[in-house]
């Protein structure tokens, strides 16, 4: 395996970005070249941002589309890295947009800006603008880290579904923005094309490709299988499951009809690689859904969606791998030490080896693999010398080829972190680490 294998990711950005920068420019020109008049400084200012606050809602649509070129190149965690930052960068440039068209108007009318905000407010488009404004505010207060980890993800999630109020709001503002939006028969069409292309991205990705798929396989609970006191494993068939594109190392967003509500789905991994026959997740008892899976009846309904995730093979660019997983993070390494060829260590970090979760069955697949397992137990920073399993010096004894290595990690937070700031301290190059955090795109 070399090098080129990391074309499909940089070809990923490539499309990504360029097509957006592409954007960005034709919107320039069409600004520049309209015949439009313009009635104070301010409020030019302010319509040409809002010409970037619609295109960058456009591109937020097709961020969280997850559409299946896309996130088998790049994954769903840096999907959602760009969609976080694309969302800060939405409510900078939309506040920077309302502030730039209260303020000229205020000073084209000569009335203080609050006056101005009301007398605005009493057109129907303006008033609908202002409401998404509120709603992207709100979204991006309890989307900042410190009000993220004090929010339950039900909680969370229940509040960021209000963003797609703000795409009808922002449709029905654009509509009736005569002077920006329709300066032209151009202008016009190019708008309503890109916001087409978005929604139908989004319905079909978010929407029809599940409800194809969960028709067409028809996914239901074959076996409950308990794998410790907290840990169950779940057995799923369906027909044609051998045109499922699912990959070792992906996961799924699962739902149980009954079991659980609508809204409420959990991305876990597969923990096993897919054979066209069956398909196995496991997961650790933590919330009320994953604590009731051991008492899923064999033959029950389950809607999946996905396979998503690049955790694959086919982000390799080495012959040889590393694969770390922590706790019950271990579920996509263990498919992916099913799946890879070549070399392949794994480590395996628990506080204690009652707490390895599959750990027979990786004995046996690393017998099979001719592959090292080693599985690295005790609190972190105990005893003499402390305790430091991912500390550069020993990722380096027991791993010497490290450098030569793909990467692949799953585990929690602290650990991914650990990891990855111990390899950059080895020099492991970025394009060799390949991690998942299950962080989702809206």
């Amino acid at each position: 395996m070399t090098a080129t294998s990391q074309i499909p990711r940089a070809t990923a950005r490539l499309v990504l970005f360029g097509v957006l920068g592409l954007n960005l420019l034709f919107v320039w020109v069409m600004f520049f070249t309209a015949d439009v008049p313009q009635k104070n400084v301010l409020i030019t200012i302010g319509r040409f941002l809002g010409l970037h606050v619609a295109l960058v809602m456009i591109f937020q649509l097709v961020l969280i589309a997850r559409l299946p070129w896309l996130d088998r190149r790049l994954g769903m965690d840096q999907l959602t890295t760009i969609h976080r930052w694309t969302g800060f960068t939405l409510f900078w440039t939309l506040l920077a947009h309302v502030a730039f068209i209260v303020t000229g108007f205020a000073q084209l009318d000569g009335n203080p800006v609050p006056v101005q905000i009301v007398s605005l407010a009493g057109s129907f488009p303006v008033l609908l603008g202002m409401i998404a404004f509120l709603i992207v505010g709100l979204v991006t207060v309890v989307s900042a880290r410190y009000a993220r980890r004090r929010l339950s993800y039900e909680t969370w999630h229940a509040i960021h579904l209000l963003l797609y109020l703000v795409i009808v709001l922002a449709l029905i503002h654009q509509m009736f923005e005569i002077t920006t939006f329709t300066a032209s028969s151009l202008s016009r069409a190019y708008w309503w094309l890109l916001w087409t292309l978005a929604i139908a991205a989004l319905l079909i990705g978010r929407i029809g490709m599940p409800l194809v798929r969960n028709a067409r396989h028809r996914f239901r609970v074959a076996a409950v299988v308990p794998e410790a006191d907290d840990v169950v494993s779940v057995h799923v068939t369906g027909r044609h499951l051998d045109k499922l594109p699912a990959l070792a190392g992906q996961f799924m967003l699962w739902r149980f009809p009954g079991h659980n509500a609508w809204w409420q789905v959990n991305p876990w991994s597969l923990s096993a690689a897919p054979n066209g026959v069956s398909l196995r997740l496991t997961a650790k008892a933590i919330g009320r859904t994953s604590t009731g899976l051991r008492d899923l009846p064999v033959g029950a309904r389950v809607f999946a969606e996905g396979p998503y995730g690049a955790l694959t093979s086919l982000a390799r660019t080495r012959p040889a791998s590393l694969l770390i997983a922590g706790g019950i993070g271990i579920t996509p390494i263990r498919a992916l030490l099913e799946d890879l060829t070549g070399p392949m260590t794994v480590l395996y970090r628990v506080p204690t080896m009652g707490q390895a979760v599959l750990v027979a069955e990786l004995r046996a697949l690393a017998g099979m693999r001719n592959a090292e397992l080693h599985v690295l137990t005790g609190r972190t920073g105990e005893g003499s010398p402390p305790n430091q399993p991912f500390a550069p010096a020993n990722l380096g004894r027991l791993v010497p080829d490290i450098r030569d290595r793909d990467i692949f990690i799953c585990g929690p937070e602290a650990l991914t972190v650990a990891v990855l700031k111990a390899l950059g301290e080895l020099g492991v190059p970025r394009t060799q680490i390949h991690a998942e955090r299950f962080r989702l795109a809206g």
